[in-house]
């Protein structure tokens, strides 16, 4: 039985939707430091591992996709991803932390690395006529993940469990197996090729290219690339790792009658709101680029959230707090967004796939440092962590502001120009050699 494209495209945003809640961790950090008795850098060490581990399996799976097929490698990450909360819950159960390291952090968070590229590259080759709005929604879709499970899941489980951390992450572990192994043994690659829309040009392979990507990874573009959009993904994944305590603390000092439940709430209702604005942000950034182009979109959000960051260091007002982390996430998500068309732009269709795969190395590196930085600053400084936070975040954004203006957005070639090669570049059709 032949399954509808379209089902596909719903299978494929569900699986990210899933796969996503890793973004709505700060719902969980303040209680498990209460429950467990563990510091806050040792708690989000499990954020960070998690997020390393997302990260360096991303870039493998990248180029494992087409030898091991989109079936058999989303069902080994929904199989981990699962399988990890299971893990967390015994580790809970157990008081073992270095446990809740290896299931949350390192099998977890491979797993989301594994589904991760997978549901994005099968969707694009259904939709070869609709790429650009099918991926975009797709990759919206785990933007928006923390949401279903700040507002969801997590808050229902809670109640349910009495706030027995370690039940929630048992239940999470087996409905998230309930919905992503179904979904993913639905995944396929389409029977046949699909027919490009009239007038498409068809991918060529340059002759004057090296056949090796390693040559563009060594490329001055490519480290400059992976630079600043590691300082883009640490500044607001710091955000990310706390912002539910960030904003607990910041009203908690504006009105101290407020009950920690409530606050616990407030937390949970901004991760909500700050999770639709980064899978939105993967929509408005990326068709901003397509507009202004991609360097400038960089810059952009680089130089605005460095505003932004000022802004909050001092910010006492837990609404305008929100607001402004919400545009952290968006311009987050808008990183996200940009870095693949931006990758394509300059390398090519051919070496798109890997080349991705290795930046997103960048986002394992921010998962270290990013979450840990902040966890050190609330255990070493409490009183002052909020403002210390921002004054960092501020300095990352500001050097990974510099070294935008090392980027352009033309396409690098590292092969050596020929007639054949120029008359392809400016769109004029060379007959191939009988």
């Amino acid at each position: 039985m032949r399954i509808p494209r379209a089902a596909i495209a719903f299978f494929c945003t569900m699986l990210q939707i899933c796969f996503g809640t890793v973004y709505a961790w700060s719902f969980f950090q303040t209680m498990l430091v209460r429950q467990s008795g563990w510091t806050h850098t040792e708690t989000a060490w499990a954020f960070s591992i998690a997020i390393f581990s997302l990260g360096t399996s991303a870039a493998w799976a990248g180029s494992a996709l087409g030898r091991l097929g989109p079936r058999r490698l989303a069902l080994t990450g929904s199989l981990m991803f699962s399988g990890g909360y299971v893990i967390a819950a015994a580790a809970l159960w157990l008081d073992y932390l270095p446990l809740f390291y290896i299931g949350y952090g390192v099998i977890g968070g491979a797993g989301i690395g594994l589904g991760y590229v997978t549901p994005v590259a099968t969707v694009a080759k259904w939709f070869p006529d609709k790429k650009g709005l099918v991926t975009g929604i797709v990759v919206m879709g785990f933007g928006i993940g923390a949401l279903l499970l700040s507002k969801g899941l997590a808050p229902f489980l809670v109640v349910r469990t009495e706030g027995d951390l370690a039940q929630v992450f048992l239940w999470l572990g087996i409905i998230f197996a309930g919905i992503l192994l179904p979904c993913s043994m639905a995944l396929s690659d389409p029977l046949a090729p699909a027919k490009s829309p009239a007038g498409a040009s068809v991918p060529h392979l340059d002759p004057d290219e090296p056949e090796s990507t390693l040559p563009y990874l060594s490329s001055s573009q490519f480290i400059i690339m992976w630079t600043v959009f590691f300082f883009n993904i640490a500044a607001g994944i710091s955000v990310i790792s706390f912002q539910s305590e960030l904003l607990q603390e910041v009203w908690g000092l504006a009105d101290p009658t407020v009950e920690p439940a409530v606050l616990a709430e407030y937390g949970a209702t901004l991760i909500a709101a700050s999770s639709v604005c980064n899978g939105v942000g993967r929509l408005f950034w990326g068709l901003l680029s397509d507009r202004i182009g991609r360097v400038k979109v960089f810059r952009i959000l680089l130089a605005s959230q460095m505003v932004v960051f000022g802004v909050l260091m001092t910010e006492e007002n837990p609404w305008v707090f929100s607001v402004l982390v919400c545009y952290v996430l968006l311009c987050f998500g808008g990183g996200f967004a940009t870095m693949p068309p931006y990758i394509l732009d300059v390398f090519g269709t051919e070496k798109m796939s890997k080349i991705y795969g290795v930046v997103l190395t960048a986002w394992a590196a921010a998962g270290i440092f990013g979450p840990l930085y902040v966890g050190y600053l609330k255990d070493s400084y409490p009183d002052r962590a909020v403002m210390y936070c921002f004054l960092i975040g501020i300095f990352m954004l500001g050097a990974g502001y510099l070294f935008s203006y090392l980027l352009n957005d033309g396409r690098l070639r590292l092969g050596r120009p020929t007639l054949e090669a120029t008359l392809r570049q400016h769109g004029i059709p060379v007959r191939s050699p009988a």
